[in-house]
């Protein structure tokens, strides 16, 4: 994926607010006081003028789809009328930018649009899980992935609930411009640059569950040494539980176990190493204790989709490289 200089926020009959504020706060504000790259960014639709939003008030839309000719990346931020068929020419429209080589991101259910005009068949996607039954139903050649913040399947980004579309806003900012960039405007956002686990730790609960002093600081422990081979049993000493409670919190408060939390972890260590420094792969996998240069590539390959290789050359952050790692 290119970089993003021309950003479409696509909207239909209704807009949801907070997805469109998600698209906007990334995407929509002149940063480049705080040394961020322009990005033009169009809120277009089928009709220009005022559009009502989920919130009670309207907003004023002033491109038409024409708009979507020029974008790089058209993101569609929620869609609230989940089973209307879509309004005339944002299925053309949609198609003819993705054919052109425009990607395309969805938040919560924004995923609908896309699915709807055929541009998801065969492929991965996500959506809220609220409408995830519903999804599958009228979309049964889509590959549905419930249990996941946001899916990447070529093109297309499609992200979880609303908070989720930050998580892929990021994301795709950190594939266009590395992870210097998303790491710095997650700063300015005060968010999480990454948040590892997905939709399961959030279904049927209002927020996740906030770790314990004592899992904190086996958290901090596991990430201070990602090469330690530490067994459940000695976590879960260090939280002072018995190891069924300690995994049972370390689900509850990360959504996911600890033997996949760690490689996440060091994924995450791997990806900064690739990025920043010219060290070899068989030093990176050493440093954020996968071990050997096969073990990386291996969970890099089954994870990221590339080997460690490929994405430094991919994603190398713009900073020069440095040869200490640090």
């Amino acid at each position: 994926m290119r970089p993003a200089r021309v950003v479409a926020a696509l909207t239909g009959p209704c807009v949801a607010t907070f997805e469109l504020g998600v698209a906007t706060q990334v995407f929509g504000l002149d940063r480049t006081d705080d040394g961020f790259a322009a990005t033009e960014f169009l809120l277009c639709g089928p009709r220009r003028g005022p559009v009502a939003t989920t919130s009670g008030f309207a907003v004023h839309v002033p491109h038409g789809l024409d708009a979507l000719e020029r974008a790089d990346l058209v993101v569609v931020p929620g869609w609230p009328a989940l089973d209307d068929p879509l309004p005339r020419g944002v299925g053309p429209a949609l198609r003819r930018a993705v054919e052109r080589g425009a990607d395309v991101l969805t938040i919560c259910s924004g995923a609908f649009a896309p699915a709807a005009a055929g541009l998801l068949d065969g492929r991965r996607a996500a959506t809220h899980w609220q409408f995830a039954d519903r999804f599958a139903r009228r979309f049964p050649r889509v590959l549905l992935q419930r249990d996941v913040l946001y899916a990447e399947d070529g093109p297309f980004v499609t992200s979880a609930g609303a908070a989720a579309g930050i998580d892929a806003c990021l994301h795709v900012v950190r594939r266009d411009r590395g992870a210097a960039v998303a790491n710095a405007l997650a700063r300015r956002m005060v968010t999480a640059a990454h948040r590892p686990g997905g939709q399961a730790q959030f279904v049927d609960r209002a927020v996740p569950a906030e770790p314990s002093d004592a899992l904190a600081g086996v958290l901090d422990r596991m990430r201070r040494d990602l090469a330690a081979d530490l067994t459940v049993e000695e976590l879960a000493r260090g939280a002072l539980l018995s190891p069924r409670t300690f995994a049972r919190r370390f689900r509850a408060a990360t959504g996911t176990t600890p033997h996949r939390w760690l490689v996440e972890e060091r994924l995450r260590r791997a990806e900064e190493l690739l990025e920043r420094t010219d060290l070899t792969v068989d030093v990176v996998a050493r440093r954020c204790g996968m071990g050997t240069a096969d073990a990386l590539r291996r969970q890099f390959t089954a994870r990221r989709g590339v080997g460690p290789a490929a994405y430094r050359r991919g994603f190398r952050a713009v900073d020069p490289p440095r040869r200490d790692g640090g």
